[in-house]
């Protein structure tokens, strides 16, 4: 029987998966405090949360899902690096349809079309960094979504309330140890991923600033 921290463990590896986790950041973007002010359409937020949700989730996990049927991968979080590259080639190119409805058909700000682009390349690198390194992907999604608050803020002219800084480095700090408790990775693998996923929400958008 399982104990009740390997339990919460793996529920927290559940609700962050790293393909949620752009779902998650659109519906924070379309409900947010700024939007209140100025509020999306209905259809807006529909065709965003939608979209997002089919292109970075359902037709990435079908793909694993298909290829665990066949045998080719062992379980849904893929466990096994040497599991990972095709599935998350298909992750990739979900990812690139994904920028192409944020920045050619809804048209969104730069600052988030960015954003995007970004949590792109993030999984792109973490595709090329797990063929030698299993870097965490939770983290990377975790840490691109805290990027993308970032780049968000800075996008709009606003400053991150306290207790929004407050409930993501707690949710943070819990995926990383289910992540180190169910050991899944090391340390040194969950702290890349969250370094890398900021870093890649966050410096496309910094260097488009200061292009322009």
């Amino acid at each position: 029987m399982k104990q009740i921290p390997d339990i919460i463990a793996n529920i927290l590896s559940v609700v962050f998966y790293p393909l949620f986790v752009p779902t998650y950041g659109m519906a924070l973007f379309c409900y947010s405090y700024h939007t209140v002010i100025q509020p999306l359409p209905v259809i807006w937020s529909a065709v965003a949360i939608g979209g997002t949700l089919f292109l970075t989730a359902v037709i990435p996990i079908t793909a694993i899902w298909i290829r665990m049927r066949r045998g080719a991968v062992t379980d849904m979080q893929i466990t096994n690096p040497g599991e990972r590259t095709i599935p998350y080639l298909y992750s990739i190119m979900g990812f690139c349809f994904w920028c192409y409805l944020l920045i050619r058909i809804l048209q969104v700000p730069p600052y988030l079309g960015f954003v995007g682009v970004g949590a792109t390349i993030a999984i792109g690198l973490v595709t090329v960094i797990n063929r030698f390194w299993k870097i965490s992907a939770h983290l990377t999604g975790l840490g691109g979504l805290f990027g993308g608050l970032i780049t968000y803020c800075i996008g709009i002219g606003a400053i991150p309330t306290l207790g929004t800084m407050v409930l993501w480095l707690s949710v943070v700090l819990l995926v990383m140890y289910a992540r180190l408790r169910l050991n899944a990775h090391t340390p040194a693998q969950v702290g890349a991923g969250w370094l890398l996923g900021i870093l890649c929400t966050t410096i496309p958008y910094c260097i488009y600033c200061y292009v322009e």
